[in-house]
């Protein structure tokens, strides 16, 4: 759904370092989160706009492609029924749900969505699916036998959430609704052997109630847990392994546009480091399905700088997202409420993803926390501009560079910490760094560095 609103970041980098903030502990104990997910890319799956018939069976067609890409994680937008009062639209919106054990009929048949996962499980690919537990179509089975598990005013009046007038509150305080919605998560462990759960808007469900899904859920499977949702880190304590990259992303956008500086992004990760469990996991993304629809394209929100924030999110530490179409250079804002099949025609994207997919497979560093390597910042004389820091797992170590400015630079590293012989993983030369690198970085232009094998 819509974002939550951006927090400013008033924190200098210089403050934060003195303040005693750690690099990311590279050894601390492993999460619960299932260990398939440790090194893994995650892919949201807009079913509707996916292929032109829009069906689970069009998207199990595109796995050998997806596969082929290096996706590990499937999320699939929510595939349940959509209401149909209020309906926003002819389609009406996804996070309408009108019966949570039922596949939206749009889509196929649960044996569609049955096989769907099953052909991913065989090509090694996880599959979540998209759950909106905050709110419910006005037309769902349960608001006829149970209007007692809707929100309501002061005058009696059901309640929605924002300006989301398709949708309606439901009542957390109530036990039996608690029960029922579980049960309802289960269900679709057992019946499809999904993965796990990408859960909406998260930050407006209680907390507690979580918790207790979570541990209740974990009885069926081992899963894994998406919060949509950065102002709790109190989700990521026991009922999520990852929640959004928000504040990541707005940082983005803003340095695209000339109004930040690359500062500001190490500012945001130390005090991200600070803030959250060692345990949780950022999903990085330059768009997804709310970014696409309502605030632009990624060419429109970051231009020529497209590729250099796309690298930014496998890089920096945290699990990167792909959305439908993205790999294709989706040029268009999908629309929300309607049929608007995605253009795959673009392949020029295609191998530089493959090739940051591997990347993030391969290198232990760049592996998710706790698995991954811990985040040293690398002073530059050109902070504002430059982004650079090291990635080290054991004996691993990436080095990254990126400039986030329309214009040339020569940046300046003075720091024993990048001293070896490496490989530049694009253009794929040895180089030599030393205690003093000078380096010249083209207009948002990028060097990632890894220790070569001896």
């Amino acid at each position: 759904m819509k974002t939550l609103k951006l927090l400013s970041l008033i924190l200098f980098f210089p403050v934060l370092l003195q303040a005693g903030i750690k690099p990311m502990a590279a050894n601390v104990k492993a999460a619960n989160y299932p260990e398939w997910a440790r090194n893994a890319v995650i892919y949201e799956v807009n079913v509707r706009q996916h292929t032109p018939e829009g069906t689970f069976k069009g998207v199990e067609n595109d796995l050998p492609r997806l596969k082929k890409l290096g996706v590990d994680i499937l999320w699939l937008m929510p595939v349940n029924p959509i209401g149909m009062e209020k309906r926003k639209g002819k389609l009406g919106s996804y996070y309408s749900v009108r019966d949570y054990q039922k596949v939206n009929p749009e889509f196929g048949k649960e044996e569609d969505l049955k096989s769907l996962v099953a052909s991913a499980h065989k090509l090694g690919m996880k599959v979540i699916i998209d759950w909106v537990a905050n709110h419910s179509a006005w037309d769902n089975v349960w608001m006829k036998d149970h209007p007692d598990w809707f929100q309501k005013d002061s005058t009696g009046k059901f309640v929605s959430p924002f300006d989301w007038t398709d949708v309606v509150n439901l009542n957390y305080k109530n036990k039996d609704l608690r029960k029922a919605m579980i049960e309802a998560m289960r269900y679709w462990l057992k019946s499809c052997d999904i993965d796990g759960f990408r859960c909406d808007v998260a930050g407006l469900v209680p907390v507690d109630f979580w918790v207790e899904a979570r541990l209740s859920l974990a009885r069926t499977k081992h899963l894994f847990m998406l919060a949509e949702d950065e102002d709790k880190p109190n989700l990521c304590d026991q009922a999520f392994d990852m929640n959004y990259a928000w504040r990541m992303h707005h940082l983005m956008t803003r340095i695209a546009k000339g109004e930040s500086g690359a500062d500001t992004l190490m500012n945001y990760q130390l005090v991200y480091m600070k803030s959250f469990p060692e345990r949780a996991i950022k999903m990085n993304f330059v768009t997804n399905h709310d970014e696409n629809s309502w605030n632009g394209t990624v060419s429109e929100k970051f231009g020529e700088g497209s590729k250099a924030f796309a690298l930014l999110t496998y890089v920096f530490p945290g699990m990167p997202l792909l959305y439908s179409g993205q790999e294709a250079g989706l040029n268009k804002r999908l629309r929300f409420f309607e049929k608007d099949t995605i253009n795959w025609s673009n392949k020029e994207l295609f191998p530089f993803y493959q090739m940051l997919n591997k990347l993030k497979h391969n290198s232990k560093a760049l592996w998710n926390p706790p698995f991954g390597g811990s985040f040293i910042p690398l002073i530059t004389d050109d902070p504002s501009h430059v982004l650079s820091f090291i990635r080290q797992k054991d004996k691993e170590k990436v080095v990254v560079l990126i400039n986030l400015s329309p214009k040339p630079v020569y940046v300046e590293a003075k720091t024993k910490a990048i001293q070896g012989k490496y490989k530049e993983i694009f253009s794929n030369r040895e180089e030599t760094l030393g205690e003093v690198t000078k380096l010249r970085l083209t207009a948002w232009g990028y060097k990632v560095y890894t220790l070569s094998e001896d």
